[in-house]
């Protein structure tokens, strides 16, 4: 390994938030799980919740996305129960996107999304499940002005992302690591071996 490549990637292993990550809901297209993947690594978000319980994790090309998924852990659960209470047990907020007619006043602008932050992203017909709605801290969209009233849910993803890591970079997140010296230090022989 080159000086160049060590420095890259203990600069990315530094730049990791611990306490932001992205939840996906049954998402079933594998270029939309890839995109958002991408933007996931590209903010600094290092472990990815995947919820299937109605849909089967898709089938994720090695060319598309091969560099996203070599960088970002995924962690699979069955449930919305197991999921949420694996992310409440380490206190994330839980906020879920929500489209419809009945959406929240709740902005994406509104929340403070610089504390322990979980996003919930549902699939690309339905949204969010009916129980992430009720199990979620708050629900939110994003404004829109358009005659389109929805977004890509991968576009969606990056949107919320992009926000975190604007207000994150606003309160000096990126430049003090929340992970402990042990956790850094094996973060970054885990990426060394990848």
């Amino acid at each position: 390994m080159t000086p160049r490549r060590f420095e890259r990637i203990s600069e990315v292993v530094s730049k990791r938030q611990k306490y932001l990550t992205i939840v996906l809901e049954n998402i079933h297209d594998p270029h939309n799980v890839s995109a958002i993947l991408r933007s996931a690594d590209a903010v600094g978000i290092g472990e990815v919740y995947l919820i299937y319980n109605t849909n089967k994790f898709p089938k994720i090309g090695r060319v598309s996305s091969a560099s996203a998924k070599k960088w970002v852990d995924l962690r699979k659960f069955s449930s919305v129960e197991s999921c949420f209470g694996e992310l409440r047990s380490r206190k994330f907020r839980i906020y879920s996107t929500y489209v419809g007619e009945n959406a929240p006043g709740s902005s994406l602008y509104d929340l403070d999304l610089s504390k322990r932050t979980a996003i919930v992203l549902g699939n690309e017909h339905d949204g969010v499940s009916n129980e992430v709605v009720e199990q979620s801290d708050a629900n939110f969209s994003i404004p829109m002005y358009g005659m389109i009233r929805s977004l890509n849910v991968s576009v969606a993803a990056a949107v919320c992302m992009y926000e975190a890591m604007r207000q994150r970079e606003r309160a000096g997140l990126y430049g003090k690591n929340q992970h402990t010296r042990s956790e850094l230090s094996a973060m970054l022989d885990d990426y060394l071996k990848r």
